[in-house]
């Protein structure tokens, strides 16, 4: 029971369970909002992936015969995504509403989240508190400077958001290929592969398409939102049953252009980046137009609030 327990905490701090969500609310509920977490959530795993790649540390299960490893996992295990990711999204949630009691709910949360990965033998102590460090600092840095970005981008003209936002997403790429080239020829010890096949889990070479993955993700998500914001957003209100035919023909959208990973040679970083940022083109764009053109969504006239401004939302 407490395996299971400590699974459903570890999910709580998962891409598995961000994006549906975040998708969801996008899409049904308050859209800024939305928009706002998933812009720092895909940035934050990019910042991940990144430095997964300059620390290249095992996760405890793979070098201590004594910790039993209860995911089978053949990624590096610092700094802790699922800690970061924890602090990031749920003290977002947060501190947009500065109520003393979601504050003490999402502290539980994350606390939670770092012990599970600790139990599962996935993370070790130290792992869980550079991601928490991590997660900490990027969720500040973002709240403080957010006043300042979001005006500035909205204030240039669509060509330039659109080139910025490749520019900066292929920039982070850089940074992890950069990381990435002393790996290059590198080779799993002996030791750590057979942890991992012990877990279940198989060992591959290390690449760079989880983080072309999460690059395309981020340009997708800046590019689209920037495309809505131009068109004056859409209003995610309605009757019920607008809101939930909404997701049967956003997902059905998504999942046509993530099939386009599973054509041959799905690890190629070009076809990584390219299908990520269709989809997230899609969710915050495409989907969106879909909804107003279906009348299953208005768009409201004039737009009252740039990008990130609207912070009532959260009381939908």
């Amino acid at each position: 029971m407490l395996t299971g327990f400590m699974l459903f905490m570890s999910y709580l701090g998962s891409a598995a369970f961000y994006v549906p969500l975040l998708v969801a609310l996008f899409w049904c509920v308050a859209p800024r909002l939305a928009a706002r977490a998933s812009v720092l959530l895909l940035f934050g795993a990019l910042l991940n992936t990144l430095l997964k790649l300059v620390f290249h540390a095992p996760r405890p299960y793979w070098t201590d015969p004594a910790i039993k490893g209860r995911q089978s996992l053949a990624s590096f295990g610092m700094p802790s995504g699922h800690a970061q990711n924890g602090i990031v999204a749920w003290g977002f949630f947060a501190a947009q509403t500065g109520r003393r009691l979601l504050w003490v709910g999402a502290a539980v949360i994350i606390a939670l989240i770092g012990v599970s990965r600790v139990y599962l033998g996935v993370h070790s102590t130290g792992q869980v508190l550079a991601g928490w460090a991590i997660g900490l600092t990027l969720l500040v840095a973002a709240l403080a400077l957010e006043p300042i970005v979001v005006p500035w981008w909205t204030s240039r003209h669509l060509a330039v958001q659109m080139a910025l936002s490749l520019a900066i997403s292929l920039l982070l790429l850089a940074a992890a290929w950069g990381a990435w080239q002393p790996l290059e020829n590198w080779q799993w010890p002996q030791s750590w592969a057979g942890a991992i096949k012990a877990a279940g889990g198989q060992i591959a070479p290390i690449t760079l398409t989880d983080s072309a993955r999460a690059s395309g993700g981020l340009c997708g998500a800046l590019a689209g939102l920037s495309l809505l914001a131009a068109r004056g957003w859409f209003d995610p209100g309605g009757r019920s049953w607008q809101r939930l035919a909404r997701l049967p023909v956003g997902f059905a959208g998504a999942a046509a252009i993530a099939a386009l990973d599973l054509l041959p040679d799905g690890t190629n970083l070009a076809q990584a980046f390219a299908v990520q940022t269709l989809l997230a083109l899609w969710v915050t764009a495409g989907a969106p137009e879909a909804f107003v053109r279906l009348r299953l969504a208005a768009r409201p006239t004039p737009a009252v609030t740039r990008p990130g401004e609207d912070r009532s939302e959260l009381r939908q």
